[in-house]
C-alpha cells in the first residue's frame, strides 16, 4: 500500500510541476497532453525502479537514480520531439525533469 501511495503522490506532484513549467516555457496548450503522457509513461517506471534499487541494491542507489533520470529525460525528449511542437524539446525535458527531481529532494 505504501508503494502505491508513493507512486500516486510522485506522479501527481510531477504532473503539477511539469505542466506548470510547460506553461512558463510557453508550451502551447495543445501540447500539454504530450507533457502529461510523457510523464505518465516515465514517472511510474522511474519510481518503481528506484524503490527496487533502494531495496535490493542500496550501494548503487545514486548511480541507478542518475541512470533512471537520464532515461526519463531521453524518453520524454523523444516524445516531445515526435509528438509536439515544443521548442527545444531536449532542453525542455532536461529542465522539467531537473525541476521535478530537485523538488522531490526538498520534500
Amino acid at each position: 500500500m505504501e508503494l502505491f501511495l508513493s507512486l500516486a503522490v510522485s506522479l501527481a506532484l510531477t504532473l503539477a510541476l511539469e505542466l506548470a513549467f510547460a506553461l512558463v516555457w510557453r508550451v502551447e496548450r495543445s501540447d500539454l497532453p504530450a507533457v502529461a503522457l510523457a510523464n505518465l509513461l516515465t514517472n511510474p517506471v522511474v519510481v518503481l525502479c528506484r524503490h527496487g534499487a533502494a531495496w535490493y541494491f542500496p550501494r548503487y542507489l545514486i548511480a541507478v537514480t542518475a541512470a533512471l533520470e537520464l532515461w526519463a529525460v531521453g524518453t520524454e525528449g523523444v516524445i516531445y520531439r515526435r509528438r509536439s511542437q515544443i521548442n527545444r524539446p531536449w532542453a525542455f525535458s532536461l529542465c522539467a525533469n531537473a525541476l521535478s527531481f530537485l523538488s522531490g529532494l526538498m520534500i
